[in-house]
């Protein structure tokens, strides 16, 4: 069997597999939703102490986002001077030191926010305390959310790559095998925040361990051999075809390894108490772990002067020169493929969590702030896991295609959360007031210069999409909050003045025959305590004959009246009777429409009977003044 042949095979199976998976879950969904979910929990175990987080256990969960990028964003950065040859292999360094001055900062500033704003929020709360017009605090949160997408979306495309880096058989399989990890992804984080935990630390932990394995042993390879070898380049030779704008792309580029930094800002509430100096300490830790990690891996990569290789991460390579492809080697691919994965999770809980609080405030439909069996933001979940997806699948799972869009939207956000600490600090002043606003001042113009290098960098490769989508899911947003003002106002009500008052209701029972559900049905109207009506539709003299003889034969329950339809239909003539039931009404009321619907025992039963209550209902429910009742009669066979 060839190549293309077996893809086919699997992907034929895949979809066969997802059929036959839907069925199930949709025949039998409570008993899958208690299997995979877990069962529900109540409302007052959401501020149990055991669905917070300790520190130590916060740090890999909520940190995996950002430290897992140490094992792509060095190779992003040097990717973009690929071209140049040799000779700029050494600028890997001065761009790893710039990322890790950006990162130090960034933390410093985002300590700031947390001293300020405990209850978490990151860029969106800091940005609606600070600014009054809603479209700035909108910037943040949007650009936000759209960044917690493509970190799904390049997290898991990246782990995939470094399997296939050590397993090429695998490339053929990326999107496929990249969705499955999404879909994974869903579940445990439906399951819960404490749940994720549990799950995801240990690898974090020990992926970090594996790093910093690979630091040491690259060290003592250099005590034994040399720092300088034979394949390091030469330090500071500048290769022809250098630009001031290409180095700023390979900045920006390398600047995707600090993506991740807002998620504990935004998460501030998970911790165990005390809630701020847990979440400092994970910051701190954070910083000096992901700081270590990046210049020991940049240094080693400058040693063994290796280049970027479309076909093998430059992790993999650096792995595979100290190990060969034994066990370690395999240890280090497969833990960097878990990170990875589980990096998502952080955005995750990140994404749910500030969804919820935009939607709470009215700029996104309120449904994101419902929370699911196990108290998580379900809704929210399911929309990233969606959207991200659709990433992957656009994008084929290619990292590399995914860079140029990626941080631009969370760089932007900085800026604006620096800007608003700026502003809070000036306002409010308090305790050394002026060393927190100077440390947001600088934090707000280094972020706002990185935005503007991504925007124009990364323009033509497809940041300009990023561009496109911010503005309009600020319009968007701005437009849901109109919409919800307007209801508000509309449904408002004076409550001195207005009373409900009993209106005069015309019940009308659809019925399609005598028998036991038109029974139930009548039976059902006449205990309303109004006078119902039966309307039957004919479609020609011989079945309006034979429905008025019965109706007579059992005795006139109620009043019939008979409309005749000239061209089958049963809505036409339906609508003409309302219209002259609304005429006669001449201080308004309602129209009462009860329908009845028999359920099969079976579900595939309803394939062999029409539909017809169902689309009556879906048009009558749109009619102003029209109440719609329908009465089930369950089938025993």
């Amino acid at each position: 069997m060839d190549h293309h042949a077996l893809v086919k095979l699997l992907e034929t199976v895949f979809v066969v597999l997802s059929l036959v998976a839907l069925w199930f879950s949709v025949s039998n969904f409570s008993y899958v939703k208690r299997f995979l979910i877990g069962r529900p929990m109540r409302t007052s175990e959401l501020h149990a102490q055991h669905n917070k987080l300790f520190w130590m256990i916060a740090l890999p969960i909520l940190s995996a986002d950002l430290y897992s990028s140490v094992a792509y964003g060095p190779e992003a950065g040097i990717t973009e001077l690929a071209g140049l040859g040799p000779d700029a292999r050494w600028i890997i360094l001065p761009l790893t030191i710039s990322s890790i001055v950006l990162l130090a900062i960034l933390i410093v500033s985002y300590i700031m926010g947390i001293l300020a704003y405990p209850n978490g929020g990151g860029a969106y709360a800091i940005a609606k305390d600070n600014f009054k017009p809603k479209w700035v605090s909108l910037i943040a949160s949007s650009s936000l959310l759209v960044d917690y997408i493509l970190t799904v979306a390049v997290s898991v495309s990246a782990a995939l790559e470094a399997v296939s880096s050590a397993y090429p058989v695998v490339a053929p399989y990326e999107t496929v095998l990249a969705i499955l990890c999404v879909a994974l992804l869903v579940l445990i984080n439906l399951r819960g925040v404490a749940e994720s935990a549990r799950i995801f630390a240990w690898p974090t932990f020990a992926f970090m361990v594996c790093m910093l394995i690979l630091i040491f042993t690259g060290l003592f390879d250099e005590m034994r051999h040399g720092f300088v070898q034979p394949a390091t380049p030469s330090f500071g030779t500048v290769p022809q075809g250098l630009t001031t704008l290409l180095i700023l792309k390979a900045f920006s580029s390398a600047c995707s390894a600090l993506t991740g930094i807002e998620t504990i800002s935004n998460a501030v509430p998970i911790f165990r108490e005390p809630k701020q100096r847990n979440a400092i300490k994970t910051y701190i830790a954070l910083g000096v772990i992901t700081g270590v990690t990046l210049l020991g891996f940049a240094y080693h990569l400058y040693v063994k002067g290796i280049a970027p290789n479309p076909k093998e991460t430059m992790l993999s390579q650096l792995s595979s020169l100290y190990f060969g492809h034994g066990i370690m080697y395999q240890i280090i691919i497969w833990f960097t493929f878990i990170v990875l994965i589980l990096a998502a999770n952080s955005t995750f809980t990140g994404f749910s969590q500030l969804a919820a609080i935009v939607a709470a405030d009215g700029f996104l439909p309120r449904s994101l702030t419902n929370r699911g069996d196990r108290l998580g933001y379900s809704n929210g979940i399911i929309v990233l896991a969606s959207l991200a997806s659709i990433l992957i699948i656009a994008f084929h799972a290619q990292t590399n295609a995914l860079i140029p869009l990626y941080a631009i939207g969370v760089f932007l956000s900085f800026t604006v959360a620096q800007i608003g600490l700026v502003r809070r600090w000036k306002r409010v002043k308090g305790s050394r007031w002026w060393i927190k606003l100077t440390i947001n001042l600088i934090g707000a113009v280094i972020t706002s210069i990185v935005a503007v290098i991504f925007a124009v960098t990364k323009f033509t490769g497809g940041a300009w999409v990023v561009l496109v989508v911010l503005p309009i899911l600020i319009f968007s947003s701005l437009a849901v909050h109109r919409h919800y003002q307007a209801i508000a106002r509309e449904l408002h009500i004076d409550l001195a003045i207005t009373y409900p008052e009993a209106n005069k209701v015309v019940t009308l029972v659809l019925v399609s025959g005598v028998h036991r559900v038109v029974n139930n049905t009548l039976s059902f109207a006449k205990g309303l305590g109004t006078d119902p009506i039966a309307v039957y539709v004919g479609f020609d003299e011989e079945s309006i004959n034979k429905m008025q003889q019965k109706w007579k034969e059992w005795g006139t329950p109620c009043r019939l009246v008979v409309l005749r339809s000239t061209y089958r239909s049963l809505l036409e003539p339906l609508i003409r009777l309302i219209k002259t039931i609304e005429a006669k009404q001449e201080n308004g009321g309602y129209i009462h429409i009860v329908i009845p619907q028999f359920i099969p025992k079976k579900r595939w039963h309803n394939l062999l009977h029409n539909q017809s209550a169902l689309l009556l209902r879906m048009w009558l429910i749109q009619h102003k003044d029209i109440v719609i009742t329908t009465v089930p009669y369950h089938l025993k066979d």
